[in-house]
């Protein structure tokens, strides 16, 4: 099968699947020139599906870098408050978010860190108030990925570009089932896989879980109330979405101030245009305390230096070692699909939707009931053939849930 028509079998899985269009829904479609052939598919099907507006946000690698190399110093400290108003009227006006990620994991590595991290505070500040639009569900919201040529270079560096696009395009079709016959119909059976275990998570009401693995002896306790959620996402008017294709993740959230003992990383982190690897921390009572990072520590310490959630989980997710993601034996060095290829922890805002109250709490609600409360949400991943998961009970039974890396339940 072709290219093209690939495409359109992954357009059709990102607005059946991902956004659950329905006749009246507009659009939002975050992409760069390399998303333009697919956005442009995506457009085509949308309409015909009975989508009304679709507002283009086009961002381009090099007019980014441009900006970071050239822009003046006070250029990083304001945003214009009507970018972020206008994205709270389109999410009130019946608009849905889809971002088409085409990344380049090493764009800044030449850019001031100081840079970097001024424009992340001040354009994650300015959008504070928007940013529960998504976290709250309260909009249906989808990621996905296509390559770029630095992408798709720093996964097959043994390749020349176009054969690496085209490796990476395999990749990415076969790990979305866009390979498969009917990916829509694939997808439907996945979700129902994933809900099955999210189920048997949630009867458990586990009260703490416990990691184990080489670097890695972590208890973490869970909110009374919190909820496990795998597959597909429910917005708050009742429409079913997946916010991450792909996905094989079922994720809840740990409770903020009570996350003890150490943790390290198993893959490479790709933020703010730089990898961060060997990343390790110490937590005591849900804070970071230490760090350590054998490339990249400027930055993480940047990012963990946010805010006062920064230094804290707001999400724990499980994934089995054997996920078809992991499978594929490579390095993505891109979080969406890294994240689906091992278990893994958020540093930052944790999501609504894994607490029973989660969307309707106050600030001061949310704090009590241990939901952590941040300006950033980065994932990190942590899974892998040696990591032991065990879920605590109330009554102190002990439940094991993965087992070499993999389902035990």
């Amino acid at each position: 099968m072709n290219l093209q028509e690939n495409l359109i079998k992954y357009a059709r899985l990102i607005l059946k699947v991902g956004l659950s269009v329905k006749p009246g829904d507009n659009l939002i479609i975050r992409v760069n020139e390399d998303g333009l052939p697919l956005c442009r598919e995506i457009a085509k099907q949308a309409h015909e599906l009975g989508v009304h507006h679709i507002h283009l946000a086009f961002s381009d690698d090099q007019i980014d870098l441009a900006r970071y190399e050239h822009a003046p110093e006070e250029a990083f400290d304001s945003i214009p408050k009507l970018f972020a108003d206008f994205n709270e009227a389109a999410y009130n006006s019946n608009f849905h978010l889809l971002s088409l990620r085409a990344p380049n994991p090493e764009l800044l590595k030449s850019v001031s860190p100081d840079r970097i991290k001024r424009w992340q505070m001040t354009t994650a500040r300015a959008g504070e108030h928007v940013m529960k639009y998504v976290m709250e569900n309260r909009v249906k919201w989808c990621v996905v990925a296509l390559p770029s040529k630095p992408w798709a270079k720093s996964v097959f560096p043994d390749l020349s570009e176009d054969e690496a696009v085209a490796a990476l395009w395999e990749s990415i079709f076969k790990v979305t089932r866009v390979d498969q016959e009917d990916p829509v119909a694939a997808w439907e059976a996945h979700d129902k896989g994933l809900s099955a275990r999210e189920q048997f998570l949630n009867e458990q009401k586990f009260v703490k879980l416990i990691y184990q693995a080489p670097g890695t002896d972590l208890t973490v306790e869970l909110p009374e109330g919190h909820l496990w959620i795998g597959g597909g996402s429910q917005s708050v008017s009742g429409e079913k979405f997946m916010a991450n294709i792909p996905t094989e993740e079922i994720f809840t959230m740990p409770h903020a101030f009570k996350v003890n003992g150490t943790l390290k990383a198993t893959k490479p982190l790709s933020t703010r245009g730089r990898l961060i690897e060997g990343m390790s921390f110490v937590f005591k009572d849900g804070k970071v305390v230490d760090f350590n990072a054998t490339s990249g520590k400027d930055i993480l310490g940047d990012l963990l230096d946010t805010d006062e959630g920064s230094r804290r989980l707001g999400e724990v997710a499980l994934v089995p070692d054997d996920s078809p993601i992991s499978q594929t034996g490579l390095l993505f060095k891109n979080t969406l699909f890294d994240e689906n290829a091992a278990c893994h922890f958020a540093l930052g805002q944790a999501y609504g939707e894994n607490h029973v109250r989660g969307n309707e709490m106050t600030a001061e609600e949310k704090k009590e009931a241990g939901m952590n409360q941040s300006i950033i949400h980065v994932d990190f991943m942590v899974g892998g053939p040696e990591l032991n998961v065990t879920g605590v009970k109330a009554d102190g039974s002990l439940v094991s849930i993965l087992k070499n890396g993999n389902w035990a339940i």
